[in-house]
């Protein structure tokens, strides 16, 4: 709800009656509350509703972040416009990488070619002696990179690959696509390649002798007497920002395999091993180079601030020196605008489409009055918690339905201009009504819960050009999938996670694309998916300042607080 500046507040700039210091004076209820809950060292005036606050860089940061959105008064134009200016944070310079990387030549057992900047991958791996991240922007053949390593190191046999459950047949054909055979005695033989096993059950028993082993991170602890007793030497996590939480089962499964003495080399792959927070980062550098990063409470009181929710969040002013770090000692991060020029970027569009607030309100209501009974008869913090996630997951289902009937709309005008197109969507039951909605377009489907088999022939078949339409869960159809064929990607609804969402993209925009890639973000207006766009917007500055040395400006930094503030105040003005 956008509010006018007449009943919002005025900004002044003045000499403190008390501390006498010059100061910012607001005015004016709903600003005054805004306020003191995003500046804590502001303090109360003389009179009702105002407030000061100290004349401070991060204060005029926060008033301008606030200002874009709830346009205050300003009683002191000169003032602010010599303040404001005065701003903005300068950009950190980088310090230079630990290795310095040549073009390595993939050993014998290596069947393919890889392209330059891969070779460079693979001189990274040989140097950090195949304990590392290897981060690069999806797309880039991260996979091909690690085959190439695994084919040219002394002693990497047997490969234990660890991997989300739909990505595990890739592994075997790109494994089958690479790898040569090698004999007992070491003699190559061309005609053949690496023998591999996928675990699919979480029974124990006894494995065979094969080359690769390869299991999902669910499965893991199940098998883990068993898979000790292999005598693994390498171990590969895919996708390892599974590992981001160190009290789950699977990171302690994975810990105690990297742990065992028959183990030499650890490798991390993901392009988004930062998922929410820059401190998921630990766990992960935790695993494949110990101690590197110190415990992880050192970690956090080097690096981190722990906000209102008790999440370690990496300070701003330390980002810089975090990546650099990575960069020193463990990670090889490059984008694909960096080595692939003949790959064409990608572009983002928010688009604000119409939604049903009418039935939006309606059933948000609805939720609003469970979650507030629920809270009263909560007898424990985590009934608590879970009634509230429960009521977000019920916002998002409905803000969904609210805007399906328009975002078939723009679906169909994609269509009409452009050959294939993706959608992806959140909830099975949007999934259900664009299927149904969009039937004439004869969709192929990617969900959750599909077998290997249908899954892999939705894909051929939307690659083949067999159907220009492919209907994606954005969880089940951000990883090992690729959809090169189309150009335009279509975000029927927002998850939470901004790397979610990067992932999805780079389904397209990867290696086999000509074209520019166009996101379109439908953001249902009236509804709170402006709110979700700009907390992923907050939560891609800290994950971006981390990674690579481009971040967006400090209007962002503490953007996630204004939401919440803007969401207290449309429930209170209500």
């Amino acid at each position: 709800m956008v509010t006018s500046m007449e009943n919002f507040g005025t900004l002044e700039y003045v000499l403190d009656k008390y501390s006498k210091i010059w100061s910012w004076k607001v005015t004016g209820q709903r600003a005054v509350s805004m306020i003191s809950r995003l500046v804590p060292e502001a303090w109360y005036g003389e009179n009702t509703d105002e407030v000061i606050i100290p004349d401070s860089i991060e204060s005029v940061k926060q008033i301008k972040l606030i200002m874009d959105r709830y346009p205050l008064e300003i009683l002191s134009k000169s003032a602010w416009q010599r303040k404001i200016i005065k701003t903005y944070t300068p950009k950190p310079v980088q310090q230079p990488a630990k290795y310095h990387l040549n073009r390595a030549k993939a050993g014998e057992q290596f069947r393919g070619k890889l392209l330059n900047f891969q070779k460079e991958g693979l001189d990274f791996l040989l140097k950090s002696s195949g304990n590392a991240l290897l981060a690069d922007e999806m797309g880039l053949g991260k996979t091909v990179q690690t085959l190439s390593y695994v084919a040219t190191e002394k002693q990497t046999f047997p490969v234990l690959v660890v991997a989300p459950l739909v990505t595990l047949n890739n592994w075997e054909r790109e494994i089958t696509k690479f790898m040569k055979k090698k004999s007992r005695n070491g003699r190559i033989i061309e005609s053949e390649s690496s023998s591999s096993t996928i675990i699919r059950t979480g029974k124990s028993k006894d494995l065979p002798i094969t080359d690769f082993y390869i299991i999902n991170y669910e499965l893991l602890y199940k098998r883990l007497s068993d898979l000790s007793k292999l005598n693994i030497r390498t171990i590969v996590c895919d996708e390892v920002h599974n590992l981001r939480s160190k009290t789950t089962q699977k990171y302690k499964a994975v810990k105690k395999l990297a742990a065992l003495s028959s183990l030499s080399y650890r490798i991390g792959l993901s392009g988004t091993p930062i998922y929410n927070r820059g401190s998921e980062i630990w766990p992960i550098v935790d695993i494949l180079r110990p101690g590197l990063l110190g415990s992880f409470k050192e970690f956090c009181e080097y690096f981190c601030y722990v906000n209102e929710k008790g999440k370690a969040i990496v300070l701003e002013n330390k980002r810089a020196s975090l990546r650099n770090e990575l960069q020193k000692h463990v990670m090889l991060r490059r984008k694909k605008s960096d080595v692939l020029k003949e790959l064409k970027d990608k572009v983002r569009y928010k688009e604000v489409i119409d939604a049903d607030v009418d039935y939006y309100f309606d059933e948000l209501g609805k939720i609003w009055s469970k979650l507030e009974e629920e809270q009263k008869q909560a007898e424990t913090a985590f009934d608590k918690s879970a009634s509230y996630q429960r009521a977000i997951q019920s916002e998002r289902q409905i803000a969904g339905i609210a805007k399906v009937p328009h975002v078939i709309n723009f679906v169909k005008n994609i269509m009409e201009i452009e050959e294939s197109v993706v959608v992806f969507c959140h909830h099975k039951v949007i999934h259900k009504l664009l299927h149904e909605r969009l039937e004439e377009f004869s969709p192929v489907s990617i969900i959750g819960g599909q077998s290997d088999k249908n899954r892999q022939e939705a894909i051929d078949k939307f690659q083949r050009g067999e159907s220009k339409l492919m209907i994606a869960g954005i969880r089940a159809g951000n990883v090992g999938i690729n959809l090169t064929r189309a150009k335009y990607v279509i975000f029927a609804e927002l998850d939470w996670s901004p790397a979610i969402h990067r992932q999805a993209e780079d389904r397209l925009h990867r290696i086999g694309q000509k074209n520019t890639v166009f996101a379109y973000y439908l953001i249902g207006k009236g509804t709170l998916d402006d709110h979700v766009a700009n907390i992923l917007v907050d939560k891609s500055y800290e994950i971006d300042s981390i990674m690579d040395e481009t971040a967006d400006t400090y209007e962002n930094k503490d953007k996630a607080e204004l939401i919440l503030a803007q969401i207290h105040d449309k429930i209170r003005s209500k």
